[in-house]
């Protein structure tokens, strides 16, 4: 399993002798404006609720969810997180075979080693920033029986448009693609941009809750494929998986749908925001240069200075926390990963990074790539 994941403010906040709410982590990909309101006190109500059993298969939450996404409950799979489910799918698929268009998160190298499968990897380019060619990406499927692909992708901000993993799947019927759309929900007009109502059989989409909603102690995640396949896995799911109060945060969350949506409206446009704002004034640092993204998340690659590691202490020291790419698969030590949280705390982190990498000259402002 990868070290390093983000969140780490405990483990940092030890080590400065200070509380772990000091510390500002933007490491971690979460909504910043989370958990929606009423939720919170929703689930303090009913923690009575864990003095019993949960509903053995979480079937009223997959009906609340099917409801809400105008999806068939016969199609869907409720779990403990989407990670779950990652380190499922390799057995439950069978895979021989896997493919993993990197770089991006490591639990799905994870789940296949832990089936017995050493992946191969599909890498993007940082001359593309990072788009995938999925031209390419078709031709280098040959053998291959199961594509792992996040769409969004964690850690480029990359939005593959829906078409083009349509006809992938399309040209591929034997190839099962497994697309992560943890990061959709940040994506304006994302609801649209699912694959989960392609109707092809050979795609599988995972959905997460943890972090459109911030509620990742909670672990709620969920699968979306074929009825045959759901008729299959859900003879091999575990019972109970998915724990009292998360069945009752869904249910909240798919029955207070207006209040809801207002929500997700409101933090997309803010990181929309803040996205721009933020990637115009880090492409103005001297030696660094951030890659577009689709999400409220930015990829940065540091081309002089302090290496990733460096920086990342540097920055640790002021109680911020960026996560350090270096041991993603397809990047390196020169790679930062930057997730946006609220105004005055993206204020802190350009102004701590100004003490760092000196801005750019106005000859080097006036050439800035366009890619931002």
């Amino acid at each position: 399993m990868i070290t390093g994941h983000g969140g780490n403010s405990r483990e940092l906040a030890a080590e400065l002798g200070c509380s772990a709410e000091e510390i500002t982590d933007m490491s971690s990909n979460m909504n910043p404006f989370g958990p929606p309101p009423g939720l919170l006190a929703h689930l303090r109500e009913r923690i009575g609720e864990i003095v019993s059993l949960p509903e053995v298969e979480a079937g009223s939450m997959i009906r609340d969810f099917a409801g809400s996404h105008d999806l068939d409950p016969g199609r869907i799979l409720a779990g403990n997180g989407s990670t779950q489910f990652i380190h499922a799918l390799p057995e439950m698929l069978g895979t021989r075979r896997a493919l993993i268009v990197a770089p991006t998160y490591a639990d799905y190298a994870d789940g296949c080693r832990k089936a017995g499968i050493e992946p191969e990897y599909f890498l993007t380019h940082e001359k593309d920033s990072f788009h995938p060619d999925t031209d390419r990406l078709s031709k280098s499927l040959s053998g291959v029986d199961t594509v792992f692909f996040c769409n969004p992708n964690n850690p480029t901000g990359v939005l593959t448009p829906k078409s083009e993993l349509e006809a992938l799947a399309r040209d591929h019927p034997g190839v099962r693609f497994v697309i992560d759309e943890s990061y959709l929900p940040f994506v304006p007009g994302g609801e649209d941009k699912s694959l989960s109502k392609a109707g092809l059989p050979n795609i599988v989409c995972l959905n997460s809750m943890s972090k459109s909603f911030r509620i990742p102690g909670l672990r709620v995640g969920f699968l979306i494929a074929s009825r045959e396949m759901i008729r299959a896995w859900s003879q091999q799911m575990q019972p109970w998986p998915v724990n009292s109060l998360a069945q009752e945060a869904v249910r909240y969350l798919m029955q207070h749908r207006p209040g809801i949506q207002a929500f997700v409206r409101r933090t997309r446009q803010v990181m929309q925001e803040e996205r721009a704002a933020c990637a115009k004034r880090l492409a103005k640092q001297a030696g660094l240069r951030v890659f577009s993204s689709a999400t409220y998340f930015l990829l940065a690659s540091i081309e002089d200075g302090p290496d990733s590691g460096e920086l990342c202490r540097a920055l640790g020291r002021e109680k911020i926390l960026i996560r350090d790419c270096a041991n993603f698969k397809g990047l390196s030590e020169r790679f930062i990963r930057i997730s946006l949280k609220r105004p005055q705390e993206n204020q802190a982190l350009l102004k701590a990074l100004s003490r760092f990498l000196p801005e750019k000259t106005s000859r080097e402002a006036a050439s800035l790539g366009q890619g931002v």
